[in-house]
């Protein structure tokens, strides 16, 4: 039961970032957004939750984890009741950055409650195992979630959907899940801070790129000062007698491994969800509901992954499926490359999903339990958001290296096939072409698709750097075997 409270949690805070996409057009034909602050609706809740999840980690290590794990669902709950009551857009987009904020205090603390709640070994292992399942899978549940919720109620669901899951989160556990021991200190204010802005800078950066492009003004500004803010973040846990992010953790191998691996394969999931939702959805005419079904095999197959992982972890060590999954998740990858305007679900789309999602299945929960291997008892909190946090700047970051591929491969195909259209459009296309800039299908099909291959060469790429770091860097001991097994109790 204490696992699937926790397991909970992390399903509501993680669908959350994809439930809403299917659901865009009509927040802006009921809230007046134009097609550009559109993006924010996204963009507000990724924003807080990347730039918060070290804050909420040390929050639970101080506070008690429990504690804070209630008050982030509690607030994740509010923000989701304002949201859908949102009569306008400021008001929507307050709440989706208050949603941010409620899922960085929980999702951190969610996955810390795991190594106070389960023994070491075998029971930890399995616990991890569903835990990264969910936390893979769940991209793949909320755009089916919220095809049903658009088609059958309206958009407004897919935020008030939370509010009766996160209470009854809330109200179990007390019941299930002891509290943490709390650990006497103080909060590193001025560590917690310039992390948070300089994260919140740096992911808005890569947003900014997508959208306006790697030369735009502002986007080199806020990397500019992003820079500038984390080295100072650097400075001050340095010098700190109580950091927020012990800077120690990165001086094991395996967990700057862990975190360099999370950055790219991050990157790739962010990056199929996002083009392989535009091309089912523009190229092959699925519906919302029909869309978020299309993705369905994506978290059957990645619970296989997952569960297989877990169950073998303590024979074979985590490098295998850390190397294997990567493999298996490029492979996916590539063969997604070969999609064109002819193919379909069945014969093109389907297999390659299903391997890339074992793929991921295997190296979510390797990563999980590389990460907080051999952490104090007392830095698991800040180990875990630390993990989190280099989730969602690498699928930041990622997605907006891929939309630069994509936009520079389907620039190309449009000077291609607009030829071929003005030859033999009629005077009201060739008008309206002229007007908008846009191509109709089937040319329209054409340059999604080639730009859509394009960025899936770039996924494959980022998958292939993370299985030379699980090859060149990762390494397992005799003792990390044992504590697999359970042989040796947690770090003190």
């Amino acid at each position: 039961m204490a696992l699937l409270v926790i397991a909970s949690c992390q399903l509501m805070v993680v669908l959350d970032i994809t439930i809403v996409n299917i659901a865009l057009p009509e927040i802006q034909r009921d809230l007046d957004f134009s097609t550009t602050s559109l993006s924010w609706v996204v963009n507000a809740y990724t924003l807080t939750f990347g730039g918060l999840l070290l804050l909420g980690g040390r929050a639970g290590d101080i506070l008690g984890r429990r504690r804070v794990f209630v008050f982030g669902v509690l607030l994740f709950v509010l923000a989701s009741l304002l949201g859908g009551l949102s009569q306008n857009s400021g008001q929507l987009l307050a709440a989706r950055a208050l949603q941010g904020v409620g899922g960085a205090i929980a999702s951190p603390t969610s996955l810390a409650l795991i190594s106070t709640t389960f023994r070491e070994g075998p029971e930890r292992n399995r616990a991890f195992g569903v835990f990264a399942a969910v936390s893979a899978g769940g991209g793949a549940i909320g755009l089916l979630a919220g095809g049903m919720l658009v088609e059958w109620l309206n958009w407004r669901w897919v935020l008030f959907v939370n509010v009766p899951i996160g209470l009854l989160i809330a109200l179990a556990t007390p019941r299930w899940i002891r509290e943490s021991e709390r650990h006497p200190g103080r909060f590193d204010l001025t560590g917690a801070l310039t992390s948070t802005v300089g994260m919140v800078l740096l992911v808005y950066g890569f947003i900014r790129a997508a959208q306006d492009g790697w030369l735009d003004a502002l986007t080199l500004a806020s990397f500019g000062a992003a820079v500038v803010v984390l080295l100072l973040f650097v400075l001050v846990e340095r010098h700190s007698k109580q950091p927020i992010t012990p800077l120690r953790m990165f001086a094991d191998r395996n967990r700057a491994g862990t975190y360099g691996m999370m950055l790219s394969l991050a990157a790739a999931i962010f990056g199929m969800f996002f083009f392989l939702t535009l091309f089912v959805q523009n190229v092959l005419d699925f519906s919302p509901l029909l869309t978020g079904l299309a993705f369905l095999p994506v978290s059957a197959v990645i619970a296989v992954g997952a569960g297989l992982a877990s169950q073998l972890l303590p024979k074979y060590g985590p490098k295998p499926f850390m190397v294997t999954g990567a493999v298996l998740a490029a492979a996916g990858l590539a063969w997604l490359t070969l999609t064109d305007v002819h193919s379909t679900y069945a014969g093109s789309i389907l297999g390659p999903i299903l391997v890339f999602s074992l793929g991921m299945g295997m190296e979510f929960v390797s990563l999980t339990l590389m990460a907080l291997s051999n952490v104090p008892v007392h830095e698991t909190g800040a180990a875990s958001g630390l993990l989190n946090a280099t989730q969602q700047v690498g699928g930041s970051l990622g997605l907006s290296i891929l939309v630069t591929m994509y936009g520079t491969a389907s620039n190309n195909e449009a000077d291609q096939q607009i030829p071929d259209f003005l030859s033999q459009a009629t005077p009201a296309e060739r008008l309206r072409f002229e007007r908008t800039g846009l191509l109709p299908a089937p040319w329209a099909d054409e340059v999604l698709t080639s730009g859509v291959s394009a960025a899936f060469i770039m996924a494959a790429i980022f998958t292939g750097i993370a299985a030379l770091i699980a090859l060149l860097v990762i390494q397992v001991r005799p003792s990390d075997l044992e504590r697999l097994k359970g042989g040796v109790g947690p770090v003190p």
